[in-house]
């Protein structure tokens, strides 16, 4: 066991955050602590790690057990660069590798029993180093930046300089390579794109150690966690496999104890109802079997109520008209913002009833796409243009529909003066805000307070075409799956952009991907982004797209020909009325030749690389082995000789690696 929680109780002035929660976990274990926002996950969080004092209950850790902590907004405060700090938790390492320098050099100038002294230390020092994996540990470090989403060229900039996000995304590198017994993660996913979290999902599953997780993440929770640890009501409940094992088991248990407590009420109102009816008949036998029963009834376990699920949230997206079948067309849309060009090339359709969701990394402009077709932002290039009877409705994830100094009863009311106090106070009440509530101020509400006021709102507007910008923003987790059943019964069309893959597995019907690939970037080729088209949710998005960028990366590659002719086995996935993606004219017939040949001697030099690695590895295995037997690790001297030989080779592998990778992406 390398974690307990022994009845851990938390209260603040008029709030009990905890109440007797208990929990253990063991070595290996991958868990999520869940629950509504203000649920108590976080401050359960600091004080496992000692930030916070408990009112009663303790922690313990396994004897030894070294843990690490990533805060929400870990920010830091460095003049380093990126990769310096990082690098700084392997200074162990650099150390190490100081020391045995020192020790080379030394013993080319001892003799007798100081020399034999110094070379069982480094022969010590060295099979630590070689344990630590050592010879690899640069490597590691720009492995887990570029993971976390770092190119190479922000490697150098100072940290100082960098924004919340970023800091955070530092934090969790140099938290990852210090690989605790116990990594403990509050919301890791919130500043790293699609990418960098399926990188982390990955790195997460094959973590050794054991891993507690704070997520409104559903996908990640459903690929990375076996255990869910859900606070609920204060009190916390242990439950094994993923977030959709428990999403199931969870909707089970609450049915039982629903029926079992209707039941346990319905046995004490009946129980009630024969004793008034005994004592009514106002005899002594019956007033005698009334007491009795009522002693029974003294005696009878009385169920608490369970807790409801949160669904009062109530959502319902009505249009107000039918739209014509064509809803949205755009043609050639581009943006820049000064030299930086954000997207260009842009042409998509959508049509009546489909729930499109618009993908891509950080960066590539899906926020501004939506901006431009609400005429928030004006775009460069482009024609939009949308169908017949089409009502736009705009859930900006930045709230910008809403007003910071109106109350939230006065942001109903001024946009919908028709509705009286009562109809306007009922409505606000199915989105939680009841009481003295709805005379809050816009500008004091949390985000998620304010994506239940733009909510309620989007469902006053009655739209037809809902256009929606990180909609699950600040959700928790029942308002999440409040606003998917909502979508899933709605008639009208939606496009929305998400970072929520669970979100958009459940309420997409069709996928935009867009993204800047290696699959286009081949000589004539000027366009810079190009949506791609999948008909299904996220799961098929990921494999079908795997499978087209295959199909495409081997015709564009074999031939230089580009991917026009060959990209039509692609077009099953494309939705009707689509436009298929635009792709260069045949190159040249020079230009062939000249791409051919290029590549011919880029495979060339590829395979003479790759012989060059295999012999360098093989003869630094044979150096090893050379060194490990007795009569050389006796011998000072020959020792000293091979080691050098395999210092030199192993130089050699670093720049025939550097040479690999860069010969690799320019195939």
């Amino acid at each position: 066991m390398i974690l307990a929680c022994h009845h851990i109780s938390k209260e603040y002035p008029e709030n009990i955050v905890l109440r007797d929660v208990t929990f253990h976990l063991e070595r290996g274990d991958k868990a999520a602590i869940i629950g509504v926002n203000g649920a108590g996950k976080t401050t359960l969080l600091r004080i496992i790690v000692g930030q916070e004092v408990p009112d009663q209950g303790t922690v313990s850790f396994e004897r030894d057990c070294t843990y690490g902590y990533l805060a929400q907004n870990q920010g830091l405060s460095s003049e380093r660069t990126v990769y310096e700090e990082v690098l700084s938790v392997k200074q162990y390492l650099i150390d190490m590798e100081k020391r045995l320098t020192e020790y080379e050099h030394q013993m080319d100038v001892l003799k007798g029993e100081a020399l034999t002294e110094t070379i069982a230390e480094y022969t010590d020092l060295l099979h630590r180093f070689e344990r630590e994996n050592g010879y690899a540990y640069k490597g590691e470090v720009q492995g887990v930046l570029k993971g976390l989403g770092f190119a190479s060229s922000e490697f150098e900039q100072k940290v100082s300089t960098l924004s919340g996000g970023q800091k955070t995304r530092v934090a969790l590198g140099k938290l990852l390579l210090q690989k605790p017994d116990l990594l403990m993660l509050d919301e890791p996913t919130n500043h790293l794109d699609m990418n960098s979290i399926r990188w982390l999902e990955t790195y997460l599953m094959n973590y050794k150690g054991t891993v507690l997780v704070v997520s409104h993440d559903r996908y990640f929770l459903d690929r990375t966690v076996t255990k869910i640890v859900e606070i609920e009501n204060g009190k916390s409940t242990l439950f094994g496999g993923n977030y959709s094992v428990y999403a199931e088991r969870k909707k089970a248990l609450r049915e039982q104890q629903y029926h079992a407590y209707m039941n346990n009420q319905a046995q004490i109102r009946h129980q009630e109802e024969v004793i008034e009816k005994l004592r009514r008949f106002n005899r002594e036998k019956s007033i005698k079997r009334a007491e009795s029963r009522e002693k029974m009834l003294q005696r009878t376990e009385v169920l608490e109520k369970p807790v409801e699920l949160r669904d009062d949230m109530h959502l319902v997206f009505t249009p107000c008209i039918k739209s014509g079948r064509e809803v949205l067309s755009v043609d050639d849309l581009s943006k820049s913002y000064g030299d930086k060009k954000l997207f260009a090339g842009i042409s998509f359709k959508i049509r009546r009833g489909e729930h499109v969701a618009l993908i891509g990394d950080n960066g590539t402009g899906k926020s501004t796409i939506l901006g431009i077709l609400n005429e928030v932002v004006a775009p460069d290039t482009g024609v939009i243009r949308l169908g017949t009877n089409v009502h736009i409705g705009y859930y900006d994830q930045e709230h910008h529909v809403l007003h910071d100094e109106k109350t939230v009863f006065e942001e109903i009311s001024d946009e919908y003066p028709s509705m009286t106090n009562t109809q306007i106070r009922s409505l606000l009440a199915s989105f939680l805000f009841t009481g003295e509530e709805v005379f809050k101020q816009i500008g004091d509400l949390s985000g998620g307070e304010k994506g239940r006021v733009s909510l309620a709102k989007l469902m006053l507007s009655k739209a037809n075409f809902l256009i929606l910008d990180e909609p699950t923003n600040h959700l928790d987790l029942v308002s999440k799956e409040v606003l998917e059943n909502a979508l899933n019964s709605y008639e009208g069309t939606v496009l929305y952009v998400s970072h929520d893959r669970y979100f958009i597995n459940h309420t997409a019907s069709r996928i935009l991907s867009l993204t800047k690939t290696v699959l286009l970037n081949y000589p004539g080729n000027n366009s810079e982004k190009t949506p791609d088209r999948f008909i299904g949710n996220y799961d098929f998005y990921l494999e079908k797209s795997a499978q087209v960028e295959d199909v495409l990366l081997q015709d564009a590659y074999r031939d230089g020909q580009g991917v026009q002719e060959k990209a039509a086995p692609a077009s099953s996935s494309v939705s009707s009325g689509s436009k298929a993606p635009a792709f260069p004219e045949k190159l040249s017939w020079a230009q062939q030749k000249e791409e051919q040949a290029r590549q011919r001697k880029a495979a060339n030099d590829l395979r003479k690389c790759e012989d060059k690695i295999a012999s360098a590895e093989e003869e630094i295995a044979s150096l090893e082995e050379k060194m490990a037997l007795p009569e050389n690790y006796s011998d000072a001297a020959k020792l000293g000789e091979l080691n050098k030989k395999k210092e030199a080779l192993e130089e050699e592998l670093a720049s025939l690696y550097e040479q690999w990778e860069e010969l690799s992406e320019n195939m």
